[in-house]
């Protein structure tokens, strides 16, 4: 829409929570998406986007506030991308997600479904992940009242998260609030120490400075790692920020820098330098010690993962004879976890590294009914594989967001093991792959997690029994 033909609607209430965390209304018979709304607010709404089936807007006036409202919590809520939720409490969080899981799996999939177990919320609200990625940035979004034409170098200068639809922009954080202490010190002290120091944020546009990102990896064990991101080497400024880190915060047990001079801040392809301390930190489960390294994948909700976990062995059923398939295995977190369980366990990564740890993993607890292979799931799942492993009884997926390949979903159709648990944090394209699974596959059971309060984003657990 133009400029000139921006409208504003008025008096506009707020029906219901929508998808990628809007909130849904219906004027004049077409659905209208706004965002920082919850059910039972009336308000008058900008629009932004006209189409034929639907409108999107801001709001600009705020008339009636829901009953069920909440004073969001932090101070960046409305300009950060995350924890879009705040405003709406939690119980009614966790019934919009079941909601989600029922109409994505019964509106894409077409599925008969069982009776849904109701979600598992997480037990923490705030402070509950266990990692956090950071970009530096020498153009940071500029806030509102603010006038950039005042403000000093120094003062656009940002340590924080990406805007939302701004590759460039990333709004500086003064306290983030899913993280415990010491992350939010750590990020403030490297970001006074580089600007007393002169060390150059990144910029994003013409990829130049040197300071591009930090993570910030914790356990439940009390462990702390910290990995910066340098876009070139420079021995002496690199040194002494890690010293001054190391100095300042004893509590960091794991110290590892990378040097990234690529056009994209995935680090997976480049190594993490051990600079000092372990070179690795802990997770827990059940007496399970799980390695994790710099470029690891683990669960980013520690304890809700125990309890997601927990409904995978539940829904799994294992008697003590059984051949398990643990694709997308990461670190060899579910896949160990059901090892005392099984006869034995066959784990698939994309990610070498992950694989290093699973092996590592299953030495360091004794546990010796578990296999563990690096690879491309499509290239690495075929019939000479399971000829060699084993016939699966049962096959655990937990892939990316995007699913499962086709490829790997027609191996497991040929195979046809008696019994499937998937595991997704993407139940559109959980849906759309159990729809080609429904072939030999039905659904016995379904249970949403929530891994993310304050988000849009649910977990799901589902058992496949064959037909």
């Amino acid at each position: 829409m133009k400029k000139k033909d921006k409208i504003v609607l008025y008096n506009v209430e707020i029906e219901a929570v929508a998808a990628e965390g809007n909130a849904l209304a219906r004027v004049d018979g077409k659905v209208l998406f706004v965002p920082q709304c919850v059910p039972g607010d009336v308000v008058d709404v900008r629009l932004t986007r006209k189409r034929s089936g639907y409108m999107e807007g801001i709001v600009v006036n705020m008339v009636k506030p829901s009953p069920i409202r909440l004073e969001p919590f932090c101070e960046h809520y409305g300009t950060c991308g995350g924890c879009k939720w705040q405003p709406l409490p939690y119980e009614k969080q966790l019934e919009f997600k079941q909601q989600q899981v029922i109409d994505q799996l019964t509106r894409i999939g077409h599925l008969q479904l069982p009776e849904i177990t109701p979600i598992l919320g997480s037990e923490k609200t705030r402070y509950y992940r266990n990692k956090l990625e950071f970009t530096f940035s020498n153009r940071r979004w500029i806030l509102s009242g603010e006038d950039a034409e005042s403000l000093s170098p120094t003062e656009k200068l940002g340590l924080g998260f990406h805007i939302s639809g701004f590759f460039d922009k990333v709004l500086d954080i003064k306290q983030c609030h899913l993280q415990a202490e010491p992350s939010n010190a750590i990020r403030l002290f490297i970001r006074e120490y580089a600007i007393e120091n002169g060390l150059e944020f990144f910029d994003l546009r013409e990829q130049t400075g040197f300071l591009r990102n930090m993570v910030v990896r914790t356990s439940t064990t009390g462990e702390v790692m910290l990995i910066i991101v340098f876009a070139y080497e420079d021995i002496e400024a690199r040194k002494a920020l890690l010293d001054a880190v190391q100095a300042k915060f004893p509590e960091i047990t794991s110290l590892h820098y990378v040097i990234n001079g690529k056009r994209n801040d995935s680090i997976g392809d480049l190594e993490a330098i051990h600079y000092s301390g372990a070179d690795c930190i802990y997770e827990q489960m059940e007496g399970i010690k799980f390695r994790i390294s710099p470029k690891s994948f683990y669960q980013t909700n520690s304890e809700q993962a125990y309890r997601l976990y927990s409904v995978v062995r539940e829904f799994a059923d294992l008697k003590g004879d059984e051949v398990v398939y643990d694709l997308y295995t990461g670190t060899g977190t579910i896949g160990l976890f059901l090892s005392g369980k099984a006869k034995k366990v066959v784990g698939i990564e994309y990610v070498k590294e992950a694989i290093d740890d699973a092996k590592i993993n299953a030495r360091n607890n004794g546990i010796t009914n578990s296999f563990f292979y690096a690879g491309d799931m499509k290239d690495m799942l075929t019939g000479e594989f399971i000829k060699q492993n084993g016939k699966p009884d049962l096959v655990v997926l937990d892939p990316p967001r995007a699913g499962i390949h086709q490829d790997v979903a027609k191996v497991l159709l040929e195979a046809a093991p008696p019994k499937m648990v998937y595991v997704s944090c993407n139940p559109a394209s959980q849906a759309r792959d159990l729809a080609i699974l429904s072939e030999k596959y039905e659904i016995t059971k379904v249970r949403p997690v929530d891994m993310f309060p304050h988000t849009h984003h649910v977990e799901n657990v589902v058992a496949l029994r064959l037909k």
